[in-house]
């Protein structure tokens, strides 16, 4: 759809989104949607609204574990649909204010030292995507306390966080964030970050937290150890859904971040997603344009192009908060849809020099959204030419690729706020969480659960056990076993494949088994244990 610059000027105008008090601008104009198409999605938002609306009243949007969801009740409690529910939101939050406050002031110490100085924050998927965004975001160059994350279980990487903490270990707060308290990769962690503190001989427990569900094994063991003390995760809100719950809010305030004023931006953000109106409500705006571009069945990704490095890990918090909520293989009728829409990025201008140009002039199989950042920097300035700025060069590559796209038919959206801030953060968040619910009910899905993700926890627990499995065929063989006779012994003739893997890696690892032959005839060789 092309115009010319009148009839653009007008598209412009009648299609920018924005609110006084956020100081916060939405632009959909160069999303190629016609007047017909917004008449023919108005039916569908109808009941989009109402869905939304039931569940912030409290409905069942998870029936397969027959919970409800309610994320935003985190910022505004009085939404909450019990005056129980209210009361917890509110004491969990002055709870998570006053310890906190008591860690910075050192009146919460380690054994030995006046003050914490850093955290070592263990969790994987939503309980550490958001708190790194916030991290990377709005901690302060000098924080009260610096923040270190384990997110996986590779061992490679937990050493190298370890190491950089160095001997701060004896004063660093580990805590452990993990719902059900079974999560493999987080107990790794935790295990791990035992062993390092026990290495240096400090006493895990004193510099331990917890933030988990209620009457989970995490907290059972937090307790039994004497952990400095828990927080808990609400049955109600899931992971990527987290970051205003304990999960984010913990962390964030241990580093001076304003978690006020992150929960009061997420509920200003929340009240102008709740209108009934297509045109002015900006989460609204957003469903419709991911709906237009990929047909409504995510036919193009999403890539995600924040103007600032503070913002580089929002385009990967956004993967999961999109991916894991909108990729669904059947909709809420039981049909097969494979439902879902990518999302990748980078910061801008750094991909001026990357794929920008791939966007421009390859396949046109995405949209583009724009995150843009009025204020350069705080004091004053440094002129590159004569009444140039770098940021002025930042500004003018963002108008540059956003028209370049354009005279390619190429859609993109782009999305402004003032400044980085703890309230434009808190609304970032809440706009794209209430995009995905919409969405979600345009194409009729579950956004809020992850059978997919339960498979692969599943599939890779059946590995562990298959490793038991050959580890003990190998314990009692008299002499070395083939491929075959291994897989035969273990009664897993069908996973030879995954024995291999298993095999492979242990040896890699100088765990004892050894493999004689050619590594890349698999069915040459011959294995067994060191003696």
């Amino acid at each position: 759809m092309h115009m010319d610059t009148a009839a653009l000027w007008q598209r412009y105008q009648d299609w920018l989104y924005y609110d006084k008090e956020l100081g916060f601008y939405l632009d959909v104009s160069r999303m190629g949607f016609d007047e017909a198409f917004v008449e023919q999605m108005k039916p569908k938002f109808e009941k989009a609204f109402k869905d939304m609306d039931a569940l912030e009243k409290g409905a069942i949007a998870n029936p397969d574990e027959d919970r409800m969801v309610g994320h935003y009740w985190l910022r505004n409690p009085d939404l909450a649909p019990t005056p129980e529910l209210k009361k917890e939101i509110v004491e969990n939050i002055q709870k998570i204010e006053n310890f906190t406050s008591k860690v910075r002031s050192g009146e919460i110490h380690p054994p030995g030292a006046e003050k914490f100085t850093d955290i070592l924050s263990i969790g994987i998927g939503g309980s550490a995507l958001g708190p790194q965004f916030v991290a990377e975001a709005l901690a302060p160059l000098d924080p009260p306390l610096e923040i270190h994350f384990v997110d996986n279980t590779d061992t490679n990487g937990i050493d190298r966080t370890i190491a950089k903490i160095g001997d701060r270990l004896k004063t660093t707060l580990a805590i452990v964030i993990s719902k059900s308290g079974g999560t493999p990769e987080t107990r790794n962690g935790m295990i791990e970050a035992k062993a390092a503190y026990k290495a240096q001989n400090i006493d895990f427990a004193s510099h331990a937290i917890a933030i988990t569900g209620e009457n989970s094994k995490l907290e059972a063991q937090a307790k039994s150890e004497g952990w400095l003390t828990t927080f808990p995760m609400h049955d109600w809100v899931g992971g990527r859904t987290s970051e205003m719950s304990a999960v984010g809010l913990v962390d964030a305030a241990l580093q001076g971040i304003d978690i006020q004023g992150m929960l009061d931006g997420a509920k200003a953000m929340d009240d102008l997603t709740r209108k009934h109106d297509l045109k002015t409500n900006p989460a609204a705006l957003l469903a419709m344009s991911w709906y237009y571009a990929g047909n409504g069945k995510g036919e193009k990704d999403m890539v995600v192009l924040p103007y600032q490095d503070s913002l580089l890990l929002f385009s990967r918090y956004l993967q999961q908060l999109v991916m894991e909520s909108l990729g669904k293989e059947k909709d809420l009728d039981g049909n097969v849809v494979h439902q879902g829409i990518a999302v990748y990025g980078n910061k801008g201008s750094t991909d001026q020099h990357a794929y920008v140009q791939q966007l421009r002039e390859g396949i046109p199989n995405f949209f583009v959204t724009f995150i843009e950042v009025l204020k350069d920097r705080v004091g004053k300035t440094v002129e590159i030419e004569p009444g140039i700025t770098s940021g002025d060069f930042l500004s003018g590559y963002i108008q540059g690729s956003r028209q370049a796209l354009y005279e390619n038919q190429r859609d993109s959206i782009t999305v402004t706020i003032p400044e980085v801030t703890p309230f434009t953060v808190g609304a970032l968040i809440a706009l794209y969480e209430r995009a995905v619910g919409l969405y979600a009910s345009l194409v009729n899905i579950n956004a809020y659960h992850q059978p997919g993700v339960e498979a692969g926890k599943k599939a890779a627990a059946s590995v562990l056990e298959l490793q038991k499995k050959v580890m003990q065929v190998l314990k009692q063989a008299d002499s070395p076993l083939s491929l075959s006779e291994l897989g035969q012994k273990a009664e897993a003739r069908e996973q030879i494949e995954s024995i291999y893997k298993i095999l492979r890696h242990l040896n890699a690892n100088s765990r004892g088994v050894v493999l004689e032959g050619n590594l890349g005839e698999p069915n040459s060789l011959k294995i067994s244990l060191q003696n």
